[in-house]
């Protein structure tokens, strides 16, 4: 290829490279700088906005634990709670006067209810009855998962943790030194207060309440199942176009290592900003368009004089010499015309004067040639090739060579029908009639070391076929297969109906072929442009494969030194006329 010049292009991509280059190119690369400067002041001010509300969020979530641990302090610190949980009572009505006198202590729970939706104390003082938020401390409990993960730690603040779908504070009772007793208090938080904290948290994404080993313990995601199973953050899948924030609660005894994190989609907070981006392709393409059709216009009037006289240059080419219409114009261009209509004419005048004589007679010459080669090659009529096949057979059979006259007999009858078959298709009788000629000429060849067997179905006899189309497998069998068989080789023929089909079947027990040399076969048959050795056997597979498609089966058994198998089905149905 030649070096890139001006002069290469045509006039009118020169007036639009011009408009690309100088216009279009600067206006895009204006608005998708203006674009993304927009579209990162906008992403960062949505980032700050997202880390605000999720740190607003975790100090309106840390104010709820911190109210509902403050009653928890309280009571843990009540010294008339403690001698009620640590006494040993008489009787049941020594312990009802003994709760009558600390009833209101129970009122910090209620006055929290925005908070707070349980307070239970549970102890194992056997003489304490259930009364208010006062239950023994049964096996039950002690076998939940928050009792038995609370009895692991030695902690004397409260313990937040999660139970069910409800996160609670449990502390233990034992600020006064009594009789022993197991004495804790837990407090359940209201979580209609923490999911109305999450929907209004103004965080535009997923928040995900984690504990210290970093499960998922809360969470706004409809599609994440946390309550049934514990999920670990980790094990999330993470997209690449995703912010995400982390709100780590320290400075807390009973929330150190809690967390919240929060993801957010970036295309969630960009979709308007994309829209413009939108409005930038559309406000691109009518800056391209518009000044496009406009070129157009104007560079029509020369694009499609310059286009005519290319036109009638090629006619020229082809020997038509017609010329321009002229039209009147008076620039460069219909100067050009004059000049070609011009040149036009005079070449014509030439070829018709000089060159159109010497043509007519070098032409005269080529027929006579032509003429006596064809009169040369008449003269070898396939009937002398007939006659000639006669005459010997003749002399054969009058010097007693009876076997040499027959074979010379089969010999004509396969090239006679060879070219008097008019037709493509032709019926079993036929093509096993050719067949047989062909295996008795072989026979005379190989004597007794080849030996047929034939076996046809009388239902098959009329069915069509086309022309020639086991012979190249015969022929194959006898020459590749059976010649080189040190004992004597037999093949044989079996045609029959199978089913629906058309079953022709050759086996032969020469040597066979090894396995690479079958599928290096195979794949030489099958493959639509190569020619190589078997050029009979290529040639019925693509005449299969022109007539049936994809209606025949075709397949090659062999084994080296075991004989090779063919087998042919075809339709039943496909009569050629």
């Amino acid at each position: 290829m030649g070096r890139f010049h001006w002069n290469h292009l045509k006039l009118r991509d020169k007036l639009l490279l011009m408009y690309i280059l100088c216009v279009f190119i600067p206006i895009v690369l204006t608005n998708i700088v203006f674009y993304n400067v927009t579209t990162n002041n906008i992403k960062n001010q949505k980032t700050h906005d997202a880390d605000i509300a999720l740190e607003k969020l975790q100090g309106e979530l840390r104010a709820v634990i911190d109210e509902a641990a403050g009653i928890s302090y309280l009571y843990y610190i009540d010294p008339f709670l403690n001698e009620l949980l640590d006494r040993n009572y008489d009787s049941q009505i020594e312990y009802v006067e003994a709760f009558n006198n600390v009833r209101s202590v129970f009122n910090k729970s209620e006055q929290a209810y925005k908070t707070t939706s349980s307070t239970v104390i549970y102890t194992d003082n056997p003489t304490v009855l259930s009364s208010g938020p006062i239950m023994p401390l049964s096996d039950t409990v002690k076998e939940s998962d928050w009792y038995r993960g609370f009895m692991k730690t030695n902690v004397s603040y409260p313990l937040f943790i999660q139970d069910n779908d409800t996160f609670s504070l449990v502390q233990r009772l034992n600020y006064v030194k009594g009789n022993g007793y197991n004495n804790l208090i837990k407090i359940d938080l209201n979580m209609t207060t923490v999911k109305q904290l999450f929907a209004i948290s103004g965080f535009e994404g997923t928040i995900y309440f984690l504990n210290p080993e970093g499960a998922i313990l809360y969470s706004n995601d409809n599609s994440l199942d946390w309550r049934s199973q514990a999920s670990q953050l980790t094990a999330l899948p993470k997209s690449g176009h995703s912010l995400f924030f982390d709100k780590v609660y320290t400075n807390n005894n009973y929330l150190n290592g809690w967390s919240l994190h929060g993801v957010i989609n970036e295309g969630s907070f960009l979709h308007d900003v994309r829209k413009s981006g939108s409005f930038v392709i559309y406000l691109a393409l009518i800056n391209f368009v518009l000044p496009s059709l406009i070129i157009a216009a104007l560079s029509r009037s020369i694009h499609v004089r310059l286009v005519k006289i290319v036109k009638h240059m090629k006619k020229v080419k082809n020997q038509h010499f017609e010329t321009i219409p002229l039209d009147g114009s008076r620039d460069e261009i219909g100067q050009l015309t004059g000049e070609f209509n011009r040149m036009t004419e005079r070449i014509d005048n030439l070829i018709t004067d000089v060159y159109l004589a010497d043509i007519q007679k070098k032409d005269l010459e080529i027929r006579q040639r032509q003429a006596q080669l064809h009169a040369l090659h008449s003269q070898i009529n396939p009937h002398f090739l007939f006659n000639s096949l006669e005459t010997i057979r003749m002399r054969s059979m009058m010097k007693g060579e009876t076997e040499t006259a027959k074979t010379i007999h089969y010999m004509a009858k396969i090239f006679r029908k060879s070219i008097s078959w008019k037709r493509s298709w032709v019926s079993i009788r036929e093509e096993i009639e050719l067949t047989e000629c062909f295996l008795e000429i072989q026979k005379y060849r190989f004597g007794d070391k080849l030996q047929y067997q034939l076996t046809i179905e009388d239902a098959v006899y009329d069915q069509m076929i086309p022309k020639m189309t086991f012979l190249p497998f015969v022929e194959n069998a006898s020459i590749h297969g059976i010649e080189s068989t040190p004992g004597i080789g037999l093949i044989q023929i079996h045609i029959g109906i199978t089913g629906n089909k058309l079953m022709f079947r050759l086996t032969d027990n020469g040597i066979g072929m090894s396995e690479a040399k079958l599928s290096e076969l195979l794949n030489y048959l099958r493959m639509d442009d190569s020619m190589g050795d078997n050029v009979g056997m290529k040639n019925v597979y693509t005449r299969l494969k022109l007539c049936y498609k994809d209606s025949f089966e075709f397949d090659i058994h062999s084994a080296e030194g075991h004989g090779t198998t063919v087998e042919l089905r075809l339709p039943l149905d496909m009569n050629g006329q």
